[in-house]
């Protein structure tokens, strides 16, 4: 009980204290090196099934190439640290400071540093809010660092890749199941550094029933705009296309304009009710069209492009679409 309740501030920690089926936790870890020519996500985890078998795992997503690869471990070699964020799978080691591989065609070491969280409080551990406190939701998020530096090298397929200066994103998701459908984007690299967004929108069972719940940031040098489901935001538009995703949300003082451009897809590995047998498609290479507007100034504060931006479009999206779009003198795109 004391391990669930001090990690439930803590949302970059374990959180699966005590848990033996139907239960998923994995954290993604994605670094692009400083020409861009290289992009991927690391991902590790742990699942359990209905009946309690276990297995830990480590995805490889390489974004620019397209491909992607599972590895499977018992979950023995699984070994999650307590009081802090640090977890061992095997000879492999993640944390919020350091990602050492030693995986069949990855290997090596990258360090992060000036690593910038979601920001928790007690009424609202991290980007669930007061969300986290519900025992019974599918799925819940953490977003562990919307941008930091990387230093560092890997090898990957036998190719020496140097991450010195490159960018990277840390975020986890832990629960049963993944949502039945849902949109989530990032990207950390726009025109000047020290800018990220991250943004989703996705069905969310709730007592029987459902609601659309939605989850935006943009990390503006140093500060970070929220529009949430929790904190007074509206979700304005949520549609996707064969070729883009739109989403406008706003809040009291700002609003905030999504128009992402869908590129080609790798498949993931995905849970259902804690077993590794879904599949999901995400994109790494994609280009995101943001607007921020101030509405109390009546200024612009943010209009730019991301690049190598994470993509994924799962599910019934039917469910999560919300095309009527009430202003279209100001729909600037």
């Amino acid at each position: 009980m004391f391990k669930s309740t001090q990690t439930l501030f803590h949302p970059d920690q374990y959180q699966g204290w005590g848990k033996t089926k139907r239960y998923f936790e994995g954290w993604y870890f994605k670094i692009v090196n400083a020409g861009e020519t290289k992009a991927f996500a690391f991902i590790p985890g742990i699942a359990m099934d209905k009946n309690g078998e276990k297995q830990a795992f480590v995805q490889v997503l390489d974004g620019k190439k397209r491909t992607s690869e599972y590895y499977k471990f018992e979950a023995t070699d699984f070994h999650p640290r307590q009081g802090v964020f640090g977890i061992e799978i095997g000879q492999n080691f993640f944390s919020n400071e350091t990602m050492l591989l030693d995986l069949p065609a990855e290997s090596g070491q990258v360090n992060f540093s000036d690593l910038s969280p979601w920001p928790t409080s007690w009424y609202s551990p991290g980007i669930m809010g007061p969300y986290t406190f519900a025992p019974f939701m599918e799925c819940y998020h953490g977003v562990l660092s919307m941008d930091h530096k990387i230093e560092g090298e890997l090898i990957v397929h036998g190719e020496s890749i140097d991450f010195t200066n490159g960018r990277g994103y840390l975020e986890k998701d832990w629960g049963r199941s993944f949502p039945k459908a849902y949109f989530w984007l990032q990207t950390n690299h726009f025109t000047e550094q020290g800018i990220s967004l991250k943004a989703s929108v996705a069905k969310i069972p709730w007592l029987g029933s459902s609601f659309v719940g939605f989850i935006a940031g943009v990390w503006l040098h140093n500060r970070l705009i929220q529009f949430t489901s929790y904190n007074g935001s509206r979700l304005i538009k949520s549609f996707a296309h064969h070729n883009k995703v739109e989403i406008i949300m706003e809040n009291k003082n700002y609003r905030l304009e999504i128009l992402a451009h869908r590129e080609a897809k790798t498949q993931l590995a995905s849970p259902i009710q804690g077993l590794m047998e879904g599949r999901i498609e995400e994109s790494m290479t994609c280009l995101v069209d943001v607007q921020l507007f101030d509405k109390n100034s009546n200024n612009i504060i943010l209009l730019d492009t991301g690049r190598n931006a994470g993509l994924e479009v799962a599910g019934n999206i039917k469910e999560i679409t919300i095309p009527l779009y009430k202003n279209p003198k100001k729909d600037n795109f």
